[in-house]
């Protein structure tokens, strides 16, 4: 039986599998974040990437946005002064920066239909960042633990098209496969309803991505609640997503946000690469107290 991922290390965390990464985050009741960040933005200091700066203010899964597998890059971890890992933007880029973290590392894949009905002008992704069979082979041979088989805003990603991409990462992806909409992608369509759910857990689907509830309008807490419900029911697990720049307001909407979620059941707690540091210590100590934010603040990668 794995550790809970709430408390585990780093040690405990690179020899789950699969199966018990997933156990370990249900056994941790709610109370684990995943901090999204842009892999090609310049962070927040030199000579560090956003991933270790989530890490360190208490994200248990760091999750790599406009990752590109085509030309793996994350911005700051090429720059370290001693070339401790001898750093180099290529394929070893995922299993150095989970040394550096201790952390369960994904990716963000976008299944385009380029015949979504769109509500804006779709704007044009790279082929590296596409949830093709070819993509999913690279995302398991880089050493990802998870995809996010999602889309970001104006990509014209529709539900049919997260059906079809969740049968490929079946058959061509080793770890967790989380799908769903944390906004509408620029898509004229219901971003989740119960018969979404249903498929995606029965084409494969671990995790099912909803938005938070007080993201999106017209999803509420009792919608919440019957989306948890249904796919705890058929052993999925639920991640909550402030995916609208909501996770760079205040400290208090954060907490707000984040006790809501924890109420309607949701396994884990996605927040946005728009947050700061402060948003995410401020969404940790909301939904898992001090104690708990401070362990995985201080724990250290070489436990």
């Amino acid at each position: 039986m794995a550790e809970r991922l709430l408390s585990a290390t780093a040690s405990q965390i690179s020899k789950m599998n699969k199966l018990e990464l997933k156990q370990s985050i249900k056994a941790s009741e709610g109370r684990i974040i995943m901090a999204e960040n842009m892999v090609i933005y310049k962070p927040l200091v030199d000579q560090i990437t956003s991933a270790e700066i989530h890490a360190g203010f208490s994200a248990d899964m760091l999750l790599m946005n406009f990752f590109d597998l085509n030309r793996p890059f994350v911005n700051g971890l090429e720059t370290t002064d001693d070339n401790l890992f001898e750093i180099k933007p290529n394929e070893d880029t995922i299993r150095i920066l989970k040394k550096m973290t201790g952390r369960v590392i994904g990716l963000n894949l976008e299944p385009v239909d380029k015949d979504a009905n769109m509500l804006e002008e779709r704007k044009d992704i790279s082929d590296g960042r596409i949830a093709t069979a070819e993509n999913f082979v690279k995302a398991n041979d880089m050493g990802f633990d998870f995809v996010c088989i999602t889309g970001n805003p104006r990509t014209g990603v529709d539900n049919k098209s997260i059906l079809n991409a969740i049968k490929l990462a079946k058959e061509n992806f080793g770890g967790l496969i989380i799908a769903g909409k944390m906004h509408s992608a620029g898509v004229d369509e219901p971003i989740i309803d119960l018969q979404t759910v249903d498929a995606f857990i029965e084409t494969g689907a671990d995790i099912i991505l909803v938005p938070s509830v007080g993201t999106i309008p017209e999803h509420d807490d009792e919608t919440q609640k019957e989306i948890v419900k249904e796919a705890h029911s058929k052993g999925a697990l639920v991640m909550s997503s402030i995916g609208t720049s909501q996770e760079s307001s205040s400290a208090h909407t954060l907490e707000d946000i984040g006790l809501r979620n924890k109420i309607c059941g949701v396994d884990i707690q996605h927040i946005g690469d728009c947050s700061s540091p402060e948003t995410i210590y401020a969404l940790s100590v909301a939904i898992r107290g001090t104690r708990h934010t401070f362990n995985r603040m201080s724990l250290s990668v070489n436990r």
